[in-house]
């Protein structure tokens, strides 16, 4: 006899398959002609049908439906969401990139980051009213990263093809793939100086000692500065982040090399080739969640060394890849979706609790997006001139550092770093952070997506008001794989079965001096192209 099942996982698979059917059929519409990517539709459903408005999508109801078992969901999405495109993001660099650019991004990775993270420790002592500066450094240390999943939308959509140096796009993806790796030294010196910069009296100071010895101490423990300093070198650096490095490359290395392998004797089929970076990051983040280092430098690291000799990318172009873009837009989708769900609007206005309110929240959000980043990059950008040309790609740079995802896995792993508002190993100021950290960061990740995600459409309006020419470097010829196949923002059509496409992020490696002349076909600033049929 036929039932009906309405369980969470029908809703889920169904609301999600769903939403993809809708996106997809107006997919050309959104990305190549509104400018909107996936982010932004995707957190709006996800708003939509979340707790607070349909209800259709819950995550306190799924599984066993624990209480306090959403953090934990949230946590394992970021994390394997960030994790495959941080591998994705690094195998598409060119070959040999960190080698040929570590200037540039030594100083994306040292005094860019550090600003920004100060620069946004003052914005939230400006607007949170009762923050610490400890305080204030461990929120920061949440958003001071670039987020992986946004900034690789800014890097390599449709706006980015049409109006972005390559250079540019090459180094803000590889700088977003690497900071977010990086943002945890600034997370563990905020958290290591709140547990050993003041002393711990009595009663707590002696529950904290037990706690540390059985290895869940989140509270005070005293000890003064060097002890803050000490564990944090030893701890986050030499374990955590410099232990993750080797981690990586070896995987991807060897990865690398046994594909080139089983390539020459045709051992792997297509499927499997292109499939490669995404095992990779699932592997690496179970293999470092279980060794307890930093998944996401580690991953980054092994998709760059995958594709060290360029090898990988070559091939996989030449397969003529769209495995690894459909991934990469499948976790889109449902990533933002599940944070569309999970925003915590009942804690964003909560004057008698954090302080904060919506008026504050604006000011917060705006004074983000105008100091977190922009200075940096503009005081900086001439250190890196083969990147970042002039002022303009600066500010573009400066302006584009989009918090999202990342954030959020940040939010979820610095939770487990403070002792719960209310907990016997809290006192006031603990426990002011621990219920201002998850408004402060959910509403920042919002306002970026937001904010961001209608920058893109507005400035190519504004592009094409002043009349903005196209990039029109490198052009290849694109075999068509369907006649049907829309062409690209910044392409030409060749003929019936091809297209020349221009300012591409991933392209394969040939020498300029060898590239053909073409006459009769495009305008002079456009005969050059290579001849090879991808």
């Amino acid at each position: 006899m036929p039932l009906l099942d309405v369980s969470e996982l029908n809703v889920v698979v169904a609301v999600f398959g769903g939403f993809m059917i809708l996106y997809g059929t107006i997919s050309v519409l959104i990305k190549n002609r509104w400018f909107l990517g996936e982010a932004l539709p995707a957190v709006v459903f996800g708003i939509a049908l979340g707790p607070i408005a349909a209800k259709c999508l819950d995550s306190t109801r799924w599984g066993s439906a624990i209480e306090g078992q959403t953090p934990a969901i949230t946590l394992g999405v970021t994390r394997i969401v960030i994790c495959v495109q941080l591998v994705l993001a690094g195998y598409q660099l060119p070959a040999k990139y960190q080698r040929h650019h570590w200037r540039e991004m030594a100083v994306c990775m040292i005094p860019v980051m550090t600003i920004m993270w100060l620069s946004t420790s003052l914005c939230l002592l400006a607007v949170a009213p009762g923050l610490s500066l400890l305080s204030a450094m461990f929120i920061a240390a949440c958003v001071t990263s670039t987020d992986p999943v946004l900034s690789q939308a800014v890097a390599k959509g449709p706006f980015a093809d049409t109006f972005v140096a390559r250079p540019l796009r090459e180094i803000i993806s590889s700088e977003a793939g690497a900071n977010d790796g990086f943002g945890f030294p600034f997370l563990m010196l905020a958290t290591y100086l709140l547990r050993h910069a003041h002393g711990a009296d009595g009663e707590l100071r002696e529950r904290g000692l037990l706690l540390a010895r059985a290895g869940g101490a989140v509270g005070r423990l005293g000890g003064g500065v060097g002890i803050a300093i000490k564990n944090w070198f030893l701890e986050t650096w030499l374990y955590f982040v410099i232990m993750s490095i080797p981690i990586g490359a070896f995987v991807g290395f060897t990865s690398g090399k046994a594909l080139k392998f089983a390539v020459r004797r045709k051992w792997v089929d297509c499927e499997s080739y292109l499939l490669f970076p995404t095992a990779i990051g699932l592997f690496l983040t179970g293999i470092c969640g279980m060794l307890g280092t930093d998944d996401l430098l580690a991953c980054f690291v092994a998709g760059t060394a995958m594709n060290w000799d360029g090898e990988y990318l070559r091939e996989a172009l030449e397969r003529h890849d769209e495995v690894n873009s459909s991934v990469d837009m499948l976790l889109n989708l449902g990533g933002f979706i599940y944070l569309g769900t999970v925003v915590p609007w009942s804690e964003f206005h909560q004057p008698e609790v954090t302080g904060l309110t919506y008026g504050r929240l604006f000011a917060l959000g705006f004074l983000i997006l105008l100091f977190r980043r922009i200075p940096a990059i503009l005081i900086t950008y001439k250190l890196m001139p083969r990147s970042c040309r002039n002022y303009k790609e600066a500010f573009f740079m400066g302006y584009f550092g989009p918090i999202g995802i990342g954030a959020v896995f940040y939010l979820e792993h610095a939770r487990k770093l403070i002792p719960a508002p209310g907990s016997p190993d809290s006192d006031a100021e603990l426990d002011l952070l621990g219920r201002t950290l998850i408004p402060a960061v959910y509403w920042l990740v919002l306002f970026s997506i937001v904010v961001h995600g209608l920058s893109i459409p507005a400035l190519h309006l504004i592009y094409r008001a002043l009349g903005v020419q196209p990039v029109r470097d490198d052009g290849v010829e694109v075999r068509r794989l369907s006649e049907r196949v829309p062409t690209p923002v910044n392409a030409a059509v060749g003929d019936s079965d091809t297209f020349i496409a221009y300012n591409r992020f991933s392209r394969p490696q040939f020498d300029e001096a060898q590239l053909p002349v073409v006459t009769g076909v495009m305008p002079p600033k456009e005969r050059r192209y290579s001849h090879m049929s991808i």
